[in-house]
């Protein structure tokens, strides 16, 4: 029982602590850079967060762009300019994209540490695959536990059509200004012959439960007709 004991911490030691490949890296290095990469990929991430104002919004997207940063990392110190696993790496990244069509951004990066990782071992850098494989598994839980990518810009889709004109469209607005925190008009459709206008509006609410309540004072302002609601989640994937 003793020497298994001692078997299984030498394990452990060669595991964290060895590197057999032709040119040895220091692990310390090896972490910061990984971290390193981690960080600089959140920052990306954040800023694509607040400048995207496009129509189309993936929040498999936002994670890829905090995970590719640290596996580019991790393959570099794997590859340490060897040019023959920089060509096997190549060789497997055709493979995987000949074989398989990937429609999701996130599908990919699993796939892509998959190859990452399986390159470490077999180069015999285990310092580095178990660490990358450690670092690598809690951003994966990270991004998942804290949903992160994902955006709540409103609460709720108001649809009406106003029969009045629209410049007494004031009277409308302050009286959702009084129910959000931001209000957006989404769509603005004038039929012809002078019949009114269909409206659309993206609110933020600021209390949640009282969308009753808002119905009711938007159906009872003059010239409003078929008001309906839709109630919007997080934008993780648009």
């Amino acid at each position: 029982m003793w020497g298994l004991s001692i078997s299984n911490i030498n394990m452990i030691e060669t595991l964290l602590g060895g590197e057999f490949a032709r040119e040895p890296v220091n692990m310390q290095s090896v972490v910061l850079g990984m971290l390193l990469a981690f960080l600089s990929g959140q920052v990306l991430a954040w800023v694509y967060m607040i400048t995207h104002s496009g129509l189309s919004y993936s929040r498999t997207y936002v994670n890829s762009l905090v995970i590719i940063p640290f596996l580019v990392a991790m393959v570099m110190m794997v590859l340490a300019n060897n040019i023959i696993t920089a060509f096997g790496l190549m060789a497997l990244f055709a493979i995987v994209r000949f074989r398989n069509i990937l429609r999701d951004t996130l599908d990919t990066c699993y796939i892509l540490s998959a190859i990452t990782v399986g390159m470490a071992a077999g180069t015999q850098r285990y310092a580095t695959t178990v660490i990358g494989l450690a670092i690598l598994g809690g951003i994966l839980l990270y991004l998942h536990t804290a949903s992160f990518g994902s955006r709540h810009r409103y609460d709720l889709v108001l649809n009406l059509h106003w029969n009045r004109p629209l410049a007494e469209l004031p009277e409308l607005v302050s009286l959702l200004n009084r129910h959000s925190r931001r209000t957006q008009c989404a769509s603005q459709r004038a039929h012809d012959e002078g019949e009114g206008t269909d409206l659309s509006y993206r609110l933020l609410l600021r209390d949640p439960s009282r969308v009753d309540d808002l119905f009711k004072e938007v159906r009872s302002i003059p010239g409003t007709a078929r008001v309906t609601g839709l109630t919007a989640r997080d934008e993780s994937e648009m």
